[in-house]
């Protein structure tokens, strides 16, 4: 309770931070983020009911617009390693973010990673490396992870589907197209349609010989 007083205090001085709720434990925090559909969420990993990493899943599930920037008392390298593989944009350290919070917050909500610099520097020792996307990976890994969906919408592009057709087709919405198309093209560093075509092409997503469609052509967190 302490730290959240002294973590809201901090972000409403902030003028381009606006605070839309609160959670007391994991579970909140869930049903939090589905009712204000927030875009950064600053999440602790110690909570009752659900943990940081259940809780974290469960929003990215059903909130896949949100960022989860985490901000723990833990920094060992598995946990840390578990919540990044789970789809954290960021990891902070509490006894170091007290400076680097707000920063960390504007650089996630722009897409971005961003890890206090010990954590950065053990990710970097034990083999990852940051995509121009504001992904982290490991090196030599073989490909980059595409969620099920990401691969549904490039299939898609692929097939030449425009953004609204590839909304219809999938019943979801061209902003939530467009913003999977994004992802898609910063986890590859591809970043034209040519592109994903030729790289849908070659892991065999869509047909060789498959036809080609021609006529188709302010900052919000929730601080738990």
């Amino acid at each position: 309770m302490v730290v959240r007083e002294g973590l809201r205090a901090m972000l409403s001085a902030a003028e381009d931070v606006e605070i839309v709720g609160e959670a007391s434990d994991g579970w909140e925090a869930v049903r939090l983020a589905r009712t204000t559909a927030p875009e950064v969420i600053v999440m602790d990993l110690a909570m009752p009911l659900l943990n940081g990493l259940g809780a974290m899943q469960n929003v990215l599930k059903q909130t896949p617009g949100a960022r989860v920037l985490v901000l723990s008392s833990y920094g060992e390298d598995d946990c840390v390693e578990q919540m990044i593989a789970a789809g954290a944009a960021g990891y902070l350290i509490k006894q170091t973010a007290a400076s680097e919070l707000h920063r960390a917050i504007q650089e996630v909500h722009r897409g971005r990673t961003c890890f206090s610099p010990a954590v950065l520097k053990r990710l970097q020792e034990r083999g990852h490396q940051a995509l121009p996307g504001g992904k982290l990976v490991r090196r030599g890994s073989q490909g980059v992870k595409i969620t099920e969906r990401e691969c549904e919408v490039l299939r898609l592009i692929a097939l030449g589907f425009s953004n609204k057709e590839a909304a219809a087709e999938l019943g979801i919405s061209i902003k939530t197209i467009e913003k999977h198309r994004q992802q898609v093209m910063n986890k590859l560093n591809i970043h034209e349609a040519a592109g994903l075509t030729r790289y849908a092409l070659s892991k065999g997503m869509v047909g060789q010989h498959a036809p080609l469609r021609r006529d188709g052509g302010k900052l919000k967190n929730v601080s738990t």
